[in-house]
């Protein structure tokens, strides 16, 4: 990972622009900022070094003298999550002063998981430009990936593509993952469109394209299922009022399991000064769905063959995922809107679905929906095998 000292960045400042160093007058250039970022994470010359924008400086290197305040800082902080640019990448946002000049450094490291889009397109730097990617630069972009040491979800199987629900992802995901002028570009086959996807190896899927979009995921993945349990008391020896397994296509799965959500949610009635009903329910839908959503992301496929599950008591809501906290993220900020990701294919089929929106929202959004209902906050358990969450019911 690059890091740059304030002297290494002032040198770069002094510069021109070019394959590593890009200069933005403000922020109101949020496209171009994304751009930049997008194209700095492929890499394409595979220099390994980070690139650097300077937000602050005209396109000459003199001082823009904008106020670099905490707005700005998390503007630009927020364009690594809000959905537009996949993966995620690895950027850091700074404010400094170089050369007398206040500004803000973007810093962005070459990604691994390739290729990155922004808004389902690849950007690349050629010399100081930021251009589209051709289909040969996507597919050596492409090529990369495949030579890295990836994440489980992007693991090769020994599956084959009629192992994948084809007509879903070409007539679905596809258009909701890449921009339409390049689905329009016809040399680019399915086959091109499921690699640069990381969806497969070239002929055989990949594990996450197999939990997503698997026909019979649980072949190749065990626990890629979800055990919903609604029970008539405080514990697991009560009566059950209904239960379901529910495995499959990841979509159906979501869905399926916001149905089951609905049933079970309950209504209290309440009786204002004018004597008007008003109906309030025991749990905000948001904040399970949310948490449902985050236990199946953020979950272990490799290692434990265990399901998500949600336990639906009489006095509690209990939600069990597979698998510890994973990379920065700890007992200390969950919730704060830290993020690593397990399973980073996952998470852009996610979002690309309608299922994960801003990353790292998932528990402040549930935390938020719970207080507003009048429910008591959210209570963790976590140990190094899973990590429970538990939801009380509003009084």
């Amino acid at each position: 990972m690059t890091k740059y000292t304030d002297r290494e960045l002032t040198t770069l400042l002094r510069g021109p622009e070019s394959e590593t160093v890009e200069r933005k007058r403000s922020r109101l250039d949020r496209t171009g900022i994304r751009r930049n970022i997008c194209a700095f994470a492929n890499d394409l010359a595979g220099r390994g070094i980070a690139g650097v924008i300077f937000v602050g400086v005209e396109d000459d290197g003199t001082c823009a003298g904008i106020d670099v305040d905490d707005q700005l800082l998390r503007i630009l902080g927020q364009m690594r999550s809000d959905g537009a640019i996949f993966p995620l990448p690895l950027m850091s946002v700074d404010k400094k002063v170089l050369d007398g000049c206040e500004l803000a450094v973007v810093t962005v490291q070459p990604s691994i998981t390739l290729p990155v889009r922004f808004q389902g397109q690849v950007w690349i730097k050629v010399g100081p430009t930021v251009q589209a990617a051709s289909p040969d630069e996507e597919h050596h972009l492409a090529e990369r990936y495949h030579a890295a040491d990836l994440p489980f979800d992007h693991w090769p199987s020994n599956a084959t593509l009629a192992d994948l629900d084809l007509a879903f992802i070409e007539q679905t995901y596809l258009p909701k993952a890449v921009a339409q002028e390049v689905l329009e570009q016809n040399q680019r086959t399915i086959d091109d469109q499921l690699y640069s996807l990381r969806l497969t190896t070239r002929d055989q899927p990949t594990r996450g394209a197999l939990i997503a979009f698997g026909k019979y995921p649980r072949r190749w993945s065990p626990g890629a299922f979800v055990q919903f349990l609604r029970l008539d008391g405080e514990d697991l020896t009560a009566p059950i009022r209904l239960q379901a397994r529910l495995s499959g296509r990841l979509d159906e799965v979501l869905q399926r399991l916001d149905q089951l959500i609905r049933l079970a949610i309950t209504g209290r009635t309440d009786i204002t000064s004018g004597l008007v009903e008003v109906s309030s329910p025991d749990y905000p839908r948001t904040a399970i769905r949310q948490l449902m959503h985050n236990a199946v992301l953020h979950r272990t496929y490799e290692t434990e063959h265990a399901p998500v599950r949600l336990y639906w008591f009489s006095n509690r809501i209990e939600i069990q995922s597979p698998g510890g906290l994973y990379g920065n993220v700890t007992s200390a900020n969950i919730g704060t809107g830290e993020t690593a990701y397990r399973n980073p294919l996952l998470a852009e089929i996610m979002h690309h679905l309608g299922f994960a929106r801003n990353f790292g929202m998932g528990l402040p959004v549930a935390k938020k929906a719970m207080e507003a209902n009048g429910n008591p906050p959210l209570e963790f358990d976590f140990s190094p095998t899973r990590v429970i969450v538990r939801l009380r019911p509003a009084p």
